[in-house]
């Protein structure tokens, strides 16, 4: 039994401000190891317009850690002998997913999860209830044009996440939240869901509204939830997910970033990964069943300096990476969100000691319009806190 250590809340309260300041942005890390769960940080308002302050496990949009959570249902299925990752995923969509560049080349999961199967950020990766998902990845743009999948360079994108979540429901016939739910959450004991589908009322009355550095909210205010509608859909569609066919448009659930979760939660995923890393690596010999996710195969570029299935490796000493988020020498795995104002991270130590779960909102854009990866300084200072916090207490 996971012992959740309550006792040892260590909030930092913020200095004392006046009528005049902005709300202090909301803020949650939470530590973990192998058996323990506790708040480090937890402090400022979750929703301006009622003054509700933010509790720990207060569900969030985390961004592309989401990414990290759909690999982790991507090889429960393939443990299950659902897909395997190097098959040709048009074998499980019903028609033929290629490159225009290169139509004899297949295309898999394995290169889908680790960023080199040509897709990219050309074409826009949301398509809505009543679009086509098929249709939008035959453009020419959505592909890398000079080398075919599998060769293609490392090329961080958000579209393949809803070609993955759509094959993982062609394998199956479950809705990409169901899935996720059945293979992740509810074994867990947990409760998060894909664009609120799926949360219970009172779950949703917790979310945490993202804000943007200038008091604009960004989403997730009440016009983004339930009952009002919390999925893309196209003009002139009803919202509803009555009629929809899993395998066409995964992308309506967001999988590449539409996880709303609590940090308490992340954390007991936090501890789920560093279990299953133990036992890909035990004396570091390889298994078959999950070396994939922890496979560190190495982009070249600054950010992402190693990378397997949506997993990441930063803060190498040893590495010229612009990666550093903690500082401390231990390299650490997971995977970082950012969207709408927020950062957001789950992280922990290659040989499992330590982790951490954290989100901050109200965060400045990137002054480049590329998204070229690497630590805002809030999140550089956030984490040199509960460093700081947990050297105190140990």
């Amino acid at each position: 039994m996971i012992r959740i250590a309550l006792a040892a809340l260590l909030v930092c309260m913020p200095a004392m401000a006046s009528a005049d300041d902005p709300p202090v942005p909301a803020t949650v890390v939470v530590a973990f190891d192998s058996e323990t769960i506790r708040p480090l940080i937890v402090e400022g308002v979750a929703d301006r317009a009622s003054g509700r302050q933010v509790e720990a496990n207060d569900p969030v949009r985390i961004a592309s850690i989401s990414k990290l959570i759909m690999a982790l249902a991507t090889l429960r299925l393939v443990n299950d002998g659902k897909v395997s990752l190097d098959a040709d995923v048009s074998d499980y969509l019903g028609w033929k997913l290629r490159s225009p560049h290169f139509p004899d080349a297949k295309v898999t999961l394995a290169q889908l999860l680790s960023h080199r199967s040509g897709l990219r950020d050309r074409v826009d990766y949301i398509i809505p209830l009543g679009e086509s998902l098929r249709e939008r990845v035959s453009d020419p743009d959505a592909w890398f044009a000079d080398a075919p999948p599998g060769e293609a360079p490392f090329e961080y994108a958000n579209l393949g996440s809803p070609v993955v979540a759509t094959v993982l429901e062609a394998a199956t016939g479950e809705r990409y939240d169901r899935l996720v739910e059945r293979t992740v959450f509810a074994p867990l004991g947990i409760e998060a869901c894909l664009n609120w589908v799926g949360c219970s009322p009172e779950r949703v009355q917790r979310a945490v509204v993202l804000y943007r550095d200038t008091g604009e909210v960004a989403r997730d205010d009440a016009a983004d939830l339930p009952p009002n509608c919390a999925i893309p859909v196209a003009e002139g569609v009803e919202c509803s997910l009555d009629d929809y066919v899993p395998g066409t448009n995964a992308s309506i659930l967001s999988p590449q970033g539409g996880v709303r979760i609590g940090m308490m939660d992340l954390a007991r995923i936090g501890q789920e990964l560093m279990r299953e890393r133990s036992q890909v690596f035990p004396n570091e010999m390889m298994l078959p069943a999950g070396e994939a996710l922890f496979a560190e195969q190495s982009p070249g570029q600054d950010f992402f300096c190693r990378y397997g299935f949506h997993m990441q490796v930063i803060d190498e000493s040893d590495s010229t990476c612009k990666d550093t988020l903690f500082g401390d020498g231990q390299a650490r795995l997971g995977h970082a969100g950012e969207a709408y104002g927020l950062r957001a991270g789950l992280w922990f130590t290659m040989e499992g000691r330590q982790g951490v779960a954290y989100f901050t909102t109200a965060v400045p854009p990137r002054p480049s319009t590329e998204d070229e990866g690497g630590f805002d300084p809030r999140e550089i200072e956030l984490m040199a806190r509960a460093q700081a916090l947990l050297a105190a207490n140990r």
